[in-house]
């Protein structure tokens, strides 16, 4: 089945069941900003029973096997709709058809490999006879369930991101309540539905759209929640850090990413290479390269052939399978970043491709002759926009890349070993890509940054250690 009909009005998925609430919101096609569905406004009682449903859920066996079949067969089901939920993609978020298309497949690949992590979980022997006086015990740890699991989800990747999430906390054995971002809760909501069909059990996945602030709130307050997992800003994230109190949670906040081409790169490729992860799903990617740091030796080739790359990329209808660069997720993100343009190039930031803006839309744009303490270097830009600078040596560009508050990913492109080592061991990011930009990334890798990009790892192995708890188990014979 790969054609998806959109239903007029969607409800609320809680305990097996779907509710359609009075209270609704639109969802908008981002390219015709017309309405394509409407998706119900849950309220505190449906956040409490959404609980309820999931503490009761874990009182029924779900055996890893089992756990390991539902997933295997929603990662099949998800591939047997590709196109039409690739549609529903490029319309809810206005992602271009290739990356939408590329995006299921790879939802697909994360609830595989959830799967098989399933049947995976496992302790260690830990050896306490050798302490003196414990000569007669063995011990072991094991890892159990963490009990209700509320996940958080942003609208740039709606449907990998909720399987990250979502994935684990299911192969892990617990139950999850998910709140996708409203302005793209479509996805999520198919993805429901496919679990259903998968034969998951009735309350282990429970879906809440609507508001984001108000949901939050109810949900970081309901004490029988047991951990949060939360992809987006680091304001919302300090928020559910602060009102959660000592259970766990799990952030992913974003980067102002930075990728350093050292004199000894291949030109052409790494400035293709920059281009393209600057700029794909119009920049509103965590790990979009925003930085990029070029050795002086090769900066005026490097810039020609990122300029000449930026060109090359056309704007347009998401729908369209020869687009590169959609719109923005809304108009006022898209003004917030022509702000930020104006605001450099008035601070003195040169202008080489780009810079305009037309409704939701905003061509992607490099700006050069930078400071870094201007917002669209210094902040999270989460739009078509690079700042391309430069550098004389090794030590002074890893400090200019250190110089955020961010740390999730950079990228460094070199031949040197001695400076890859170096940059590695510097570098303070949660991860390095060497001869890649930041912007790289497979769904088994763990994935996680440092200071204000968040704490905790994803990637289905990672992010289950993360919902588990470990127990030590100690035997005296």
């Amino acid at each position: 089945m790969n054609d998806i009909l959109l239903k007029n009005a969607y409800g609320l998925f809680i305990d097996g069941k779907w509710k359609v609430k009075n209270s609704k919101l639109l969802v908008l096609n981002k390219y015709s900003q017309e309405v394509i569905a409407e998706i119900s406004i849950a309220e505190e009682q449906d956040v409490n029973a959404s609980v309820a449903a999931a503490k009761k859920a874990l009182n029924t066996s779900f055996s890893p096997y089992d756990r390991f079949r539902v997933l295997k067969k929603a990662s099949e089901l998800l591939l047997e709709q590709k196109e039409g939920l690739a549609d529903v993609l490029v319309q809810e978020v206005g992602k271009p058809l290739t990356e939408s298309i590329g995006e299921v497949e790879r939802a697909a690949l994360t609830l595989e490999i959830s799967a098989e992590e399933a049947k995976r979980i496992h302790g260690e022997g830990v050896p306490i006879e050798s302490a003196p006086g414990s000569e007669n015990r063995k011990a072991m740890t094991i890892r159990t369930p963490v009990g209700v699991v509320a996940a958080i989800t942003p609208f740039n990747v709606p449907l990998n991101l909720v399987c990250h999430k979502v994935g684990p906390g299911l192969a892990a054995g617990n139950s999850v309540i998910l709140k996708p971002a409203e302005e793209t809760s479509l996805s999520a909501l198919l993805l429901a539905e496919i679990f259903e069909e998968a034969g998951l059990p009735a309350g282990r996945l429970n879906v809440l759209t609507g508001e984001g602030a108000e949901i939050g709130g109810y949900l970081t307050s309901n004490q029988e929640i047991n951990m949060y997992t939360f992809t987006g800003s680091p304001r919302v994230g300090q928020i559910i850090r602060e009102s959660t109190g000592i259970r766990k949670v799990a952030l992913e906040l974003g980067n102002n990413s930075a990728t350093i081409v050292h004199r000894d790169a291949a030109i052409k490729e790494s400035a293709v290479a920059a281009a393209q992860k600057s700029f794909n799903n119009a920049g509103q990617v965590c790990i979009s390269v925003q930085r990029v740091f070029v050795h002086q030796d090769i900066y005026e080739a490097f810039l020609e052939e990122m300029i000449k790359a930026a060109k090359a990329l056309k704007v347009g209808d998401p729908a369209d399978a020869s687009t590169n660069i959609g719109p923005m997720i809304a108009a006022k993100e898209a003004i917030r970043v022509e702000n930020w343009v104006d605001e450099a190039i008035s601070q003195g930031a040169q202008l080489q491709v780009g810079g305009k803006r037309d409704g939701v839309f905003y061509q992607p744009t490099i700006l050069t002759n930078v400071d870094q303490e201007m917002k669209v270097c210094r902040n999270e830009v989460f739009g078509p926009v690079v700042a391309v600078d430069t550098y004389r040596e090794e030590d002074e560009v890893i400090e200019k890349v250190n110089n955020s508050e961010y740390g999730l990913q950079a990228g460094l492109f070199t031949n040197d070993l001695s400076f890859a080592m170096k940059a590695a061991e510097k570098i303070e990011v949660g991860g390095l890509i060497i001869n890649d930009t930041s912007g790289y990334r497979v769904d088994h890798m763990p994935y996680g940054g440092v200071k204000k990009s968040g704490t905790g790892k994803e990637g289905p192995k990672y992010a289950m250690e993360e919902m588990t708890e470990e127990k030590l188990i100690v035997f005296q014979s």
